[in-house]
C-alpha cells in the first residue's frame, strides 16, 4: 500500500502542515502545567475539534497531540506507565478526524524531545532515549499515523536516537529542530548540520520549527537549502510572531498577514512544507493557505528581504546566510544558552507536558 504522506509528497509541489496544539488548547480550557497528552483520553473531542479547525482551514497534514508522549515527559504527570495508550489514542483522534474529511489528509506522529540531556553531557543513555522513542513510535503507528513527525529538537544526540527509535514503526520519518539560539540549535546545531543527518538518515523531511519567529524561519529554511540539495524535502513551521505577556497571560504577536507573507517567503526559501507553530490559530493558517494557493514564485530570500518582510534577524543567522559558519557575533555562548532555555520552557508550556 502507498503511503499516503509519501504520495502526497510526490503528487504535490508543497504541503500545508497544521499550528499550535498547546495555545489552542489553552483557549480550550486547558491549565498551564497540565499534559496536553491527558486530554487524549479525557477530552477527546476537543482534541478531534482543533484538529477539524485545521483541516477546515487547508491543513494537509495534522500533528497528533502527542509531543509530550515519551515516558520521560508523561513521568511528571504520573502518567509513564499509559504510553502506548495515550499515544494511540492521539493518533486515533487525528486519524478519524483526517478521514471523515472527504479528501487525503495525513497523520504525523508528533514525537518531541524527553526533556533530559543525554550522554555525554547529561545522564541519560542513548540506547535508554532509543527505546523511549521506539515506545511511542510503534503506539502513534498502531492508532493509524502515516508518518513520524520528530520535532522541537536541540542536540545531535537526541534527534539520532529519535530516528533509530522511530525506524522501529517502520514509517517514513521528519525530522525537524528548533534553531532559536543565534542562528543555531540551543545545543549549537546549524541548519547545514542538520541538512547532514538528513542526508545520513535518509530522512523523508527536516527543517525547523518553533524558534524565534518566521524571520529567523525563513533564514533557517535557506541556510538548510543551501547545506542540502534539491532531492530533500524541508519544513517550515514558525511560531506566529514573537510571545508576549500580557493581562496574566501568553499571546502571540503574529497577523494572519505577517503569517501569509511568511508562508510565501518559505517557499521561496526552499521549504514544501510549510506551517505554523506555537500561537498559529486556523484562521492564520487559512490565511496561509489562500497565500500559498496565489503565491508568485519569487527569488531565494536574502537577509535583506526578510528583514524587509518580516523583521530583524539575528547575527548568526544574518553570518550563515553569507556563509560564515564560524560561531558568529552575537551574545555569549553562555547567556544565549540561558536565553534559549527560558524560550525553550515556554515553547513546552505552549506544546505539551508543560505545554506547545
Amino acid at each position: 500500500m502507498t503511503n499516503r504522506f509519501l504520495h502526497l509528497l510526490a503528487t504535490r509541489p508543497w504541503l500545508l502542515a497544521d499550528g499550535a496544539t498547546g495555545s489552542n488548547l489553552f483557549d480550550m480550557g486547558l491549565t498551564s502545567g497540565d499534559a496536553p497528552e491527558l486530554w487524549n483520553l479525557a477530552h477527546p473531542e476537543r482534541i478531534g475539534a482543533l484538529h477539524r479547525s485545521f483541516i477546515e482551514a487547508g491543513a494537509d497534514i495534522i500533528l497528533t497531540n502527542s509531543f509530550g508522549g515519551t515516558r520521560y515527559r508523561l513521568k511528571l504527570h504520573q502518567a509513564q506507565d499509559q504510553v502506548t495508550e495515550l499515544n494511540q489514542a492521539a493518533a486515533r483522534i487525528a486519524r478519524q478526524e483526517a478521514d471523515a474529511s472527504g479528501r487525503e489528509v495525513v497523520v504525523a506522529g508528533s514525537m518531541g524531545p524527553t526533556g533530559e540531556i543525554l550522554e555525554p553531557i547529561g545522564p541519560l543513555s542513548a540506547a535508554a532515549a532509543q527505546a523511549a522513542f521506539a515506545e511511542q513510535a510503534q503506539a502513534l503507528a498502531a492508532g493509524g499515523a502515516d508518518v513520524l513527525w520528530i520535532e522541537t529538537m536541540s542536540s545531535k544526540e537526541e534527534i539520532e536516537a529519535a530516528i533509530a527509535g522511530a525506524r522501529s514503526a517502520g514509517l517514513p520519518i521528519v525530522s525537524t529542530m528548533s534553531f532559536d539560539t543565534n542562528g543555531r540549535t540551543m545545543m549549537s546545531l546549524t541548519p547545514a548540520e542538520l541538512a547532514a543527518i538528513h542526508r545520513e538518515q535518509g530522512l523523508a523531511a527536516s527543517g525547523s520549527n518553533c524558534g524565534v519567529g518566521p524571520s529567523e524561519m525563513v533564514a533557517s529554511i535557506v541556510n538548510l537549502s543551501t547545506g542540502g540539495d534539491p532531492s530533500m524535502v524541508f519544513v517550515a513551521k514558525a511560531n506566529c510572531g514573537i510571545p508576549q505577556y500580557v493581562n496574566g497571560a501568553i499571546h502571540y504577536n503574529g497577523t494572519p498577514e505577517l503569517m501569509a507573507v511568511y508562508a510565501g517567503l518559505a517557499l521561496d526559501a526552499g521549504a514544501r512544507i510549510i506551517g505554523g507553530c506555537c500561537g498559529t490559530t486556523a484562521h492564520h493558517l487559512k490565511v496561509m493557505r489562500d497565500a500559498l494557493t496565489h503565491h508568485v514564485p519569487g527569488p531565494k530570500p536574502d537577509a535583506a528581504l526578510i528583514e524587509a518582510r518580516l523583521g530583524a534577524l539575528s547575527m548568526g543567522a544574518k553570518a550563515q546566510l553569507s556563509g560564515h559558519m564560524d560561531r558568529a557575533s552575537g551574545a555569549a555562548v553562555g547567556a544565549t544558552l540561558r536565553r534559549s532555555s527560558r524560550r525553550r520552557e515556554n515553547h513546552e508550556s505552549d506544546q505539551s507536558s508543560t505545554p506547545k
